[in-house]
């Protein structure tokens, strides 16, 4: 009898594409309501977050030739939160979608991995859930408001979730391969019935079927395609998010177990009969052992891509991003405050943005968290019935994820799009729900196997409903994005010179329909500047003042109270304001000349005595001078760091006023009780002062100590600052010396500058 034919690798490759096929329908006829939708909105394709436009930059320089450098000319750049996705949208640039058009290929794109997750997300419930619930789990993922918004947003969001629910899938089916039809069948209480016959199984979940129906896609992979599959999925997470290291470690984990098994014994072949003169080979033998191990690691490279890159290529292993939004890394936190942050984010996370409170109604339907519970007492359920503990964990972590995005400093941002791709777990849950309550159903009343399919309907009903509602937030947002950031980005690239550069706080739209080189103030695109940014805005304005004059913009595009540096800000050019949004970080954007005119203006005090000179300076707000003098902070100090522009300040210290400085600018922090310091003379002087450059909203009286011993007291009038000269023992300014300003009387006091002058 010859051996059955092996298909061929067209009808090979139409059989693994046939099950998207309904997911392909389904998705394309949603992408054609969203991109109508935009349209119709926008007039034109646009995207709903600036963020995408980010990638849009990135993609553009990596077709011109640019690795990952955001600004042509100034080199690598840390600011790309994606590696993988800049790198998917620069082919379609090279091959001339350039401009608007690059829309239309992220749309594309956003279609397939839209499609693709419904059915990882299907085939990952399916062995806990049977057929019919996990049917229903990927008709949940289809019409999840969330993904919608988010396929068509131009961000990697989906084929972020995408990646994460087919790495859990593929870990658990390495893990817990299919089982044979026939125990399959048995299993999900779906077995063929012999003709005729009306008998149902105890607890089956839907009408009989037949068993061919039964086996998915990962039973007609062998273990080592599977596990090979699994180690590329874990690999390339990371590179899509940073976050993607949850998927490299359940993969790393699941391959381990897989690599220690023992290798199944091969299947003998039917002909030709063995040669007896060919012994076993003992190298290969070791060689698939090796090949087994080895595949562990490749997960566990996966996180260590971006960091090893940022370190050749910026000198430094963390991204910029980690510097701006990651609580663990942010110097403004201690131990308490950090755990304060922590559990506040996770509060909100599990009361209000799971449930489909204020952040996410848009999204999830009021009382979602309650399922979502429901279904992981469900998932334990399901495993336990259907012996699939594996599975169960996997999702279980799956869905943990989402507290990951609670150590940033907010996952509030851009429409929570930090924490949906982990939903696709919560789907799997649900669908666990749905075929637990159907199998309690049929143990009442066996006649009862539509339940299942019913509750999974009605989730995914219940989750379609929002749609409506999603798709005007889409177009809408996409609107105003379009009316702002990237119609100011084509007013730059007509009105600005072409060697302009321009401070930006939102750095998609503008760098790349402006053409025009981009100082990110923010830090995420623009090396460097991230640690500023996050101290504060008066670390960012006396950061200012030690740049060459070639790296500072020559103009700003910024919301004005994002940027909170008026001393920076000169003439107003022209603005676009959006009414009618809820995306923007402001109704108003302004492009406004740079001026630099005031930069230093208060680097030294309004009066000086002839023969006197400064010994030290504390400059408050300035982060080298407060490193090097010991200037001690309290944690959120980032939030009372500002900069001014006064004035100059009326002084009691001797000497002469400069009449050159009538205004003069300035970083303080405010609403200190007490400022620590060291100060650094070589030698005692004659004769020393201590200059404070101080403010208080209500009057304070400040003590001021040198080495533990009082020095003298000050009052500080309320209102504008003041400076205020204290005679210092000239005997203890030896070396180091401690210096300490003490709030004695008053609500606090705002800090500018120190100077100790003498003689």
């Amino acid at each position: 009898m010859a051996a059955p034919q092996a298909p061929s690798p067209l009808r090979a490759l139409a059989a693994r594409a046939l099950p998207y096929a309904p997911a392909l329908a389904a998705s394309g006829a949603l992408g054609a309501l969203c991109i109508r939708a935009v349209l119709d909105q926008a007039g034109r394709p646009a995207l709903p977050l600036d963020d995408a436009f980010i990638h849009m930059q990135y993609a553009r320089r990596l077709a011109e030739g640019g690795f990952f450098s955001f600004v042509a000319g100034e080199g690598y750049s840390t600011g790309a939160t994606s590696l993988l996705w800049p790198v998917l949208l620069a082919p379609f640039y090279a091959l001339g979608l350039r401009d608007l058009s690059l829309v239309y290929a992220i749309w594309a794109l956003g279609l397939v991995f839209h499609a693709a997750l419904a059915v990882e997300t299907a085939r990952l419930a399916r062995p806990l859930a049977g057929p019919a619930a996990a049917a229903g789990a990927g008709a949940m993922c289809a019409g999840f408001a969330a993904f919608a918004w988010f396929a068509w947003s131009g961000m990697e969001t989906v084929a972020f979730a995408w990646i994460l629910t087919r790495t859990a899938r593929l870990a658990a089916g390495l893990l817990e391969p299919a089982k044979g039809e026939a125990e399959a069948a048995e299993d999900i209480g779906q077995v063929a019935m012999p003709a005729g016959s009306d008998a149902t199984p105890t607890g089956s979940a839907a009408p009989p079927i037949a068993s061919a129906q039964l086996p998915s896609a990962s039973a007609e992979r062998p273990p080592a395609a599977v596990a090979r599959a699994l180690a590329l999925a874990g690999f390339a997470a990371p590179l899509l998010r940073p976050e993607g290291a949850l998927a490299s470690l359940i993969a790393a984990l699941a391959l381990a177990v897989w690599a220690a098994r023992p290798a199944p014994p091969s299947p003998l072949p039917a002909s030709p009969p063995p040669t007896p003169s060919a012994p076993p080979r003992r190298g290969s033998a070791i060689a698939r052992l090796l090949d087994r191990r080895l595949l562990v690691l490749a997960p566990l490279l996966g996180p260590l891509v971006v960091p090893a890159l940022n370190l050749l290529l910026a000198g430094h292993s963390t991204s910029s991003t980690t510097t701006v939004k990651w609580l663990l890394g942010n110097p403004n936190y201690d131990g308490p405050t950090l755990r304060d942050a922590l559990l506040q984010n996770i509060r909100l996370l599990v009361t209000d943005v799971l449930d489909g409170g204020q952040w996410t109604a848009v999204f999830l339907p009021e009382g979602s968290a309650a399922v979502i519970a429901l279904g992981a007492v469900a998932l334990a359920v399901a495993a336990h019935r259907r012996g699939r503990p594996a599975h169960a964990a996997i999702v279980a972590a799956l869905a943990l994820g989402a507290l990951l995005p609670c150590t940033y400093l907010s996952f509030l941002w851009n429409r929570v799009r930090y924490v949906w791709p982990f939903a696709p777990a919560w789907l799997v849950m649900a669908a666990c729900l749905a075929r637990e309550l159907g199998d309690a159903a049929q143990r009442v009343r066996r006649s009862l196997h539509y339940v299942t399919p019913l509750v999974a309907g009605a989730f995914a009903g219940a989750l379609a409903a929002r749609l409506p509602w999603a798709i005007h937030d889409l177009a809408n947002s996409a609107r105003a994005i379009d009316r702002q950031q990237v119609w100011l980005g084509r007013w730059a690239a007509q009105h600005l010179p072409e060697d302009a550069r321009i401070g930006v706080n939102d750095t998609g739209a503008l760098a790349y329909f402006s053409g025009r080189r981009t100082f990110d103030v923010v830090g995420l695109t623009t090396e460097g500047e991230a640690r500023y940014w996050v101290a504060g805005a008066g670390s960012r304005f006396e950061h200012y003042e030690k740049l060459p004059p070639e790296r500072r913009p020559t103009h700003f595009i910024v919301y004005p109270h994002w940027m909170a540096c008026a001393p920076v800000l000169g003439r107003e050019l022209v603005d676009a304001t959006v009414e009618d949004q809820a995306i923007l970080g402001g109704t108003t954007m302004i492009a406004y000349e740079a001026r630099w005119d005031l930069l230093g203006s208060g680097a030294l005090p309004v009066r000086s005595a002839p023969g006197e000179r400064i010994l030290d300076e504390v400059d408050v707000s300035d982060l080298e001078s407060e490193a090097a003098h010991g200037y001690a902070l309290e944690p959120l100090a980032d939030q009372r760091n500002v900069a001014v522009a006064l004035a100059a300040p009326e002084s009691d210290a001797p000497g002469e006023v400069d009449r050159a400085r009538a205004e003069i600018a300035d970083g303080g922090r405010y609403y200190r009780a007490a400022d620590r310091f060291v100060v650094h003379v070589d030698a005692p002087p004659a004769e020393a002062r201590l200059v404070m450059r101080v403010a208080s909203d209500d009057g304070a009286e400040l003590a001021i100590s040198v080495a533990g011993e009082e020095a003298g007291t000050v009052e500080v009038p309320a209102g504008t600052w003041v400076e205020r000269a204290v005679p210092l023992p000239a005997t203890r300014l030896a070396g180091a010396t401690p210096i300490a300003i003490t709030l004695r009387r008053g609500a606090g006091f705002h800090a500018f500058h120190y100077w100790i002058v003498g003689r």
